[in-house]
């Protein structure tokens, strides 16, 4: 028998709450429970979560793409030649 917490989902129905799994605890043990609304997976747009995480420059494409150009040429400055 587990003696930590079991996480299960379910339903309620008036006083019953319906698991959607086998809680893994012999019949008739006495337990504690803690109810919380779970939550429902919210839907995104296509490409809202990668925008969202482009931080700053999600809404600045241009800006970006100056801004990698600039470290391209301050890394290309920094490099030794390269003898042939």
């Amino acid at each position: 028998m587990n003696n930590g917490p079991v996480i299960l989902k379910g339903r309620v129905h008036g006083r019953t709450i319906e698991l959607d799994g086998e809680p893994g605890l012999p019949e008739g043990l006495p337990v504690t429970i803690s109810l919380e609304p779970a939550s429902e997976p919210r839907s995104a747009p296509p490409g809202e979560g990668i925008r969202q995480s482009a931080g700053a420059w999600s809404d600045d494409p241009a800006g970006l793409d100056e801004f990698l150009e600039w470290n391209r040429q301050q890394r290309k400055a920094r490099r030794p030649e390269i003898d042939a």
